[in-house]
C-alpha cells in the first residue's frame, strides 16, 4: 500500500451455490440452483523483504529441474467455514438490487460448469432471490521464514584469512567481508511497531503517526 510500507490489500471473491425449493400455488415444488457472490478487502501487515529465492525440484535418476525464482512476499491464505442462512426473499425485476455488490459480470468457466455450463443465467430480467449469509473466515498473510537457533561452532579452520599484508597498502577482502553486518532485515522482515493508529489515516507523513511507525 502506497505510504504505508509492509501493509498489503487482498481483495476476495466468495461465491455460493444456492439450492432452493420452489413452491407454486399448483404442482409439486421443484428444485433450482443459483450462484451468490461476495466480495471482501482487507488491510494486513505482512512486513517487508528483499530476498530472492531459488530452488529446484528432485527427479530421481535425472537433473533436478530449476523452478522459477521466488521472493519472501507474502501470500494469502483464506479459511472458511460453511456459511450460514440467514434470511431469503424473491424479488420483482423493479424492485431488484441494481449495486455493483452483487452484481455478476464475469463468472469464471469452472464455476459455470458447476451449473450445466451455459444453464447459468446472469440477466435481471425476472424475479430474483435474494439471500443473506452469514460467512466466518480467517484471512491470513504467510511467508517461509527462517528460524534463528543458536549455533556452537567447534570446526577447526582450515585457512588464514587475516590481513597478511603487514606492511603493503592492500587488505585482505575476508578482513573487509568481516566488518560487515548480516543483513537480517532482509532474511527476517521486522515487525509491525506499535503506534496507536491505522494506516492511511491522513498526517504529515500519510498514515496519522511518527515516520518510524510508517517508515
Amino acid at each position: 500500500m502506497p505510504y504505508n510500507r509492509g501493509f498489503y490489500t487482498v481483495d476476495i471473491r466468495f461465491f455460493y451455490k444456492i439450492e432452493s425449493e420452489i413452491s407454486c400455488m399448483i404442482g409439486r415444488p421443484r428444485i433450482i440452483d443459483g450462484l451468490a457472490v461476495f466480495d471482501k478487502r482487507v488491510v494486513l501487515f505482512g512486513g517487508e523483504g528483499g530476498a530472492r529465492i531459488f530452488s529446484s525440484r528432485f527427479v530421481e535418476g535425472g537433473m533436478d529441474v530449476q523452478l522459477r525464482p521466488d521472493s519472501n512476499k507474502p501470500t494469502a491464505v483464506v479459511e472458511v467455514v460453511d456459511p450460514i442462512l440467514l434470511d431469503a426473499r424473491v424479488m420483482p425485476p423493479e424492485a431488484s438490487c441494481n449495486c455493483c455488490c452483487c452484481a455478476l459480470h464475469e463468472v469464471p468457466r469452472s464455476l459455470c460448469d458447476c451449473f450445466g455450463g451455459d444453464d447459468l443465467v446472469l440477466g435481471s430480467s425476472g424475479n430474483q432471490l435474494f439471500v443473506t449469509l452469514g460467512q466466518f473466515s480467517i484471512i491470513r498473510l504467510e511467508r517461509d521464514i527462517q528460524l534463528l537457533m543458536p549455533a556452537f561452532d567447534i570446526c577447526l579452520p582450515r585457512r588464514d584469512c587475516s590481513n597478511s599484508g603487514a606492511g603493503g597498502g592492500e587488505q585482505d577482502p575476508c578482513a573487509v567481508f568481516a566488518n560487515f553486518e548480516f543483513p537480517i532485515d532482509e532474511f527476517f522482515p521486522p515487525k509491525q511497531e506499535h503506534c496507536d493508529c491505522m494506516p492511511g489515516t491522513g498526517g504529515s507523513n500519510g498514515c496519522g503517526c511518527a515516520s518510524k511507525c510508517c517508515g
